[in-house]
This record gives structure tokens, C-alpha cells and sequence, in this order.
């Protein structure tokens, strides 16, 4: 990617971590796992285990950064 497309990524310079608790401090646990419908938002959720299941779905993160942009920007 060059430069000037970062500059345009309103993601650039903020982790997944980042992007899931600022999310969770919004609308908590439970009002996420109605948006998205995650089971690491229902059943036992954490920043921890949230981040687990994200790395591994690209799909699931995408609509994370999508609610977190849709919310935030």
C-alpha cells in the first residue's frame, strides 16, 4: 500500500484491540453480540477471547471495522 492510500484508511494506526474495546466501552457485551451476532460477544465474552476469534475470521473482523467506522466516523 502507498502512503497516500493509509492516508485515506480511517483504520490506520488502530488495532483490533483497540477497536474492540472502544466498541465493547460503547455498547458492552451485550448490545454487540445483538449487532453482530458473535458468539465470543454472548456466551462468556472478553476483549481476550473476542480477539481470538477475530484473528482467526476475516469476515467477523470485517464487520467489526465496519460497526467500529460506522459508529465512530
Amino acid at each position: 500500500m502507498s502512503i497516500q492510500e493509509q492516508k485515506n484508511n480511517p483504520l490506520h494506526g488502530k488495532t483490533l484491540a483497540f477497536i474492540v474495546t472502544q466498541l465493547f466501552e460503547h455498547y458492552g457485551w451485550a448490545e454487540l453480540g445483538y449487532l453482530l451476532r458473535f458468539e465470543c460477544f454472548i456466551k462468556d465474552p472478553s476483549i481476550k477471547s473476542s480477539l481470538k476469534f477475530l484473528r482467526k475470521q476475516e469476515w467477523a473482523r470485517k464487520k467489526v471495522e465496519k460497526l467500529y467506522l460506522d459508529t465512530f466516523n
